[in-house]
Order: structure tokens, then C-alpha cells, then sequence
């Protein structure tokens, strides 16, 4: 090989590598500014929080607060029910994540590793309600529980969520679940391992990056569940975060005048719990959801 071929292929190798490292470098540059173009609602909003009632509406609106005004905070507590609201929406979204991923885990257990007649049927049919609308069956469900005396209770938010748990979690269990080799179960099997042990202890342990994406999704989706509370809750006292936040748009008492300080640091409080669980669940969150896609 001569001179000039190994100075050619030394001038292609590092105008490769240049281009390699331009696109790394811009990738991250755009990452960088799309990351802080979605987080600056947030960060305004935790301003706000810091602001008098009459920055709010200043135009141009400044970024920072001329004092801050930290007494928001404690204002929220005096002036609504935000610790009962906190309450209640800690134990909605505890019960109903639980029972979520629980059931969630059974009824793709069955669909995953077991083989009875009808079993592909009832699955097409399961995700097949996936395209129903929610508004389909809001009336039918009000009804029956109305017919149980459930309104105005937070059972109706918890109690649906233990019986399978929703079509897109049974899906995406079942995909994890065949992803898993089946000589596992085989094993177990050999050992003298029942069906429910299988899952306990075999499987299970093995499953913590999809029980963790449900896990999240549930968390966050009923924590920010707006619907359901409204149509189900008619007093302040069993009312869920989501739903209370609608108490700043004017003060109670006195309408007209402005609360939004009040219920941006209501929504910085409320937002916190969510960011706080995907910044530590996030790796087994993507984990989940790719793992999930291996095996149709």
C-alpha cells in the first residue's frame, strides 16, 4: 500500500469522524434547546408562584419576581382545602396504581402463558376497547354507580382500576411477559411449582422494568385525572388535587379578584410528586416500554 492510498484513507477516516461528532454535537444542541423550550412553562409558572398579584399581569410579563413573595405557599393551605386534596389524591392514585398493575399482571399472565379456548378472541376483543371512546360508556357508568350509592366518594376512581386494569396495560404486560423465555416456567414447573408461584417468584422479579412503566403511567395518569372527579365528587372536602386547582380561578367570597399567584403555587406543589417519580423511575420506564416491543 503506498503513501498516498494510507494518507487518503487517514484524510476519509478523520472527515468521517469530523462528521460523526458534528451530528453528536448538534443532536445534543437541539436536544438541549427542545428540553428547555418544554420546560420553560414549568419554570414560569414556579416564578409566578413568587410573584405579587399584580406582576402577574404586567406586560411585558418579567421573568423573575421583583420580591418573593414565599407566603404563597402557606396561603394555599389557609385559603382551600389543598392538605385534604394532597390526602385524597395520594390514596386515589395509591389504590388505583395497585390495583392496576395487579390485575393488569393476572388477566397477561393468563393471555401470556396459557392456552384455553377463546383465549385470542378475547384478547382482540380487549384491545379492540381501546378505540372505544371514554365518553361511550360515562353514562352507563355513573348509573351503576349511582345505583351503588358511590357518588361522591373516591371509590369510583379506585375500584374500576382492579378489574384488569385497562386494555393498554394488559397489552403491554402480555408483551413483556412473551418476551421471557418459557424454560423459566418449565423449570418451575419440574420443581413441582404451582401456576401462582411461577408468577410470584419467577416471573415477577424478572418484570420490574414493565411494573415500573405501569407503575408511572398509572401514577401519573390518575393523579392528573380531571374527569373523573368532577363527575363523581360534589364537595370540597373528598375533591383530588386536579379537580381543587379550579378553586384559584377567583377567590371565594370575593369574585374578580386575581388568585393566579395562589394557583401557580398550587400547581408547582401539585406538579412536584409527578416530576420527582419520573426523574427516578425513568430508566425502567424506557426499559419497559422497549423490552415490551421484542416479541409480538
Amino acid at each position: 500500500m503506498t503513501t498516498k492510498s494510507i494518507s487518503t484513507q487517514r484524510g476519509l477516516f478523520s472527515s468521517y469522524a469530523f462528521r460523526r461528532k458534528a451530528s453528536t454535537v448538534t443532536s445534543y444542541i437541539v436536544l438541549t434547546l427542545l428540553g428547555l423550550m418544554f420546560m420553560f412553562p414549568w419554570f414560569y409558572t414556579m416564578t409566578g408562584s413568587l410573584k405579587a398579584p399584580h406582576e402577574i399581569y404586567l406586560f411585558p410579563p418579567p421573568l423573575f419576581p421583583e420580591l418573593a413573595q414565599f407566603d404563597n405557599y402557606p396561603e394555599v393551605f389557609r385559603r382551600v382545602l389543598f392538605g385534604r386534596w394532597f390526602i385524597n389524591s395520594v390514596t386515589v392514585v395509591t389504590l388505583a396504581t395497585l390495583g392496576a398493575v395487579m390485575s393488569s399482571t393476572l388477566v397477561a399472565y393468563s393471555f401470556a402463558r396459557f392456552r384455553w379456548r377463546g383465549r385470542d378472541a378475547l384478547f382482540a376483543i380487549t384491545l379492540a376497547t381501546m378505540m372505544l371512546p371514554s365518553e361511550v360508556t360515562l353514562i352507563p357508568q355513573y348509573l351503576i354507580f349511582r345505583n351503588l350509592r358511590w357518588l361522591n366518594s373516591i371509590r369510583p376512581l379506585i375500584v374500576p382500576a382492579w378489574f384488569g386494569g385497562g386494555a393498554f396495560n394488559i397489552f403491554l404486560m402480555r408483551q413483556f411477559l412473551m418476551s421471557l423465555p418459557r424454560e423459566f416456567d418449565e423449570a418451575a414447573r419440574i420443581d413441582g411449582a404451582s401456576a401462582l408461584r411461577i408468577l410470584v417468584q419467577v416471573l415477577l422479579p424478572l418484570m420490574k422494568p414493565v411494573i415500573s412503566t405501569l407503575a408511572v403511567l398509572g401514577f401519573i395518569g390518575a393523579w392528573d385525572d380531571f374527569m373523573g372527579p368532577l363527575i363523581y365528587l360534589s364537595t370540597a372536602e373528598n375533591f383530588t388535587i386536579a379537580l381543587g386547582l379550579r378553586y384559584f380561578h377567583v377567590a371565594e367570597g370575593q369574585p374578580g379578584i386575581p388568585q393566579t399567584h395562589l394557583l401557580m403555587a398550587a400547581c408547582v406543589m401539585s406538579t412536584t410528586p409527578v416530576v420527582i417519580l419520573f426523574f427516578f423511575a425513568q430508566r425502567y420506564f424506557v426499559q419497559g416500554i422497549v423490552m415490551s416491543g421484542i416479541k409480538g
